[in-house]
């Protein structure tokens, strides 16, 4: 729940609106009736399948439809996409065997594949945006920090005044699900996210990055999946293959899609926490390649593209680990 609570929140930053993610709970609400199952089995599928709240809002106001007409479309779209998101993200984890974290993105991205071929033979086209701005990079740079230490402090006291005990979580490979809140407890869970707040923002420094939209989305994400399988163990070594892939390949590592790769990348940790820091950076070095060429595919309408990048590595990668294991 923590995971998906800071990842709605960062994608607010970019994508995310009240009305492009209303649809997906109404959605929700009608499936768990539907399939009289309980609203608490699928709440947090439900708040990370607004992943593909983008195609809400383009079939609403960019398909060339009367504006009722496509807001009701849209509507009917977005409820629509829980009955297909649900019960494939259930299948698709198999997939990748756990070692990709944003299962909902990698669901999504075959689903976004569908939705902008549909749209196409339509005559919809979606035309990528990338609409950044500077103007708040001092003053969310300050307020993250902050809010990062202010997680380790309430951590520090919540754990008995203590950092004991944190070097456990290390022993954890981060595949799904791996809840720290029952294996740690809450205090450590809140230090480890914090700290990993503070490792993400020295990622941006490093590589000359300013705190805008997708960044600050990309940062409280990692927050919220460092209560779900994020650590400094599992995710360093993440960041230091798509940075290597950033300074070696065509891409500009300062770039804003290069550096948000390197944080959202850290989906890939499991990788890193099952087979080791190298195996960590060789998933981080594919990853860029990837990520940065796949978002074509759905056209922008899975938010989630790292997700979709991570599941497609992370299946590829964990069978020729494992191969390479029992050998």
């Amino acid at each position: 729940v923590i995971a998906a609570i800071f990842t709605l929140t960062g994608f607010s930053f970019f994508g995310k609106t009240i009305f492009n993610i209303l649809p997906t709970y109404l959605g929700g609400f009608i499936y768990y009736k539907f399939h009289k199952i309980s609203y608490r089995e699928i709440f947090v599928t439900i708040m990370f399948s607004t992943c593909l709240s983008p195609s809400v809002s383009q079939i609403a106001f960019s398909s060339g439809l009367p504006i009722y007409s496509g807001v009701l479309i849209g509507f009917i779209f977005g409820i629509i996409g829980i009955f297909i998101i649900v019960p494939l993200s259930q299948n698709m984890a198999k997939l990748h065997n756990g070692y990709n974290l944003y299962n909902i993105g990698f669901t999504a991205g075959f689903i976004g594949i569908l939705i902008n071929s549909l749209l196409k033979s339509f005559g919809v086209n979606i035309n990528p945006q990338l609409i950044l701005s500077v103007k708040y990079h001092i003053f969310f740079r300050n307020f993250l920090f902050l809010y990062f230490i202010l997680l380790i402090i309430i951590g520090y006291y919540k754990n008995q005044k203590s950092f004991k005990g944190y070097g456990r979580i290390f022993k954890y490979s981060g595949k799904l699900k791996t809840d720290y809140t029952e294996l740690i407890g809450y205090g450590l869970t809140f230090i480890n996210m914090g700290i990993m707040g503070l490792i993400c923002m020295f990622f941006v420094f490093f590589t000359s990055g300013v705190f805008n939209g997708p960044i600050i989305g990309g940062i409280l994400t990692v927050v919220g999946f460092s209560a779900f399988g994020n650590h400094p163990s599992n995710s360093i070594p993440i960041m230091v293959g798509v940075f290597f892939g950033g300074v070696f390949k065509v891409w500009d590592i300062q770039s804003t899609p290069a550096i948000i790769a390197g944080i959202f990348g850290t989906t890939l940790a499991p990788i890193a926490g099952s087979y080791g820091f190298y195996a960590g950076v060789l998933a981080g070095f594919l990853h860029l390649s990837v990520v940065m060429n796949i978002g074509w595919v759905h056209g922008g309408t899975n938010l989630y593209n790292n997700g979709f990048s991570g599941g497609l590595v992370a299946s590829i990668l964990f069978p020729l680990f494992e191969s390479l294991r029992k050998k």
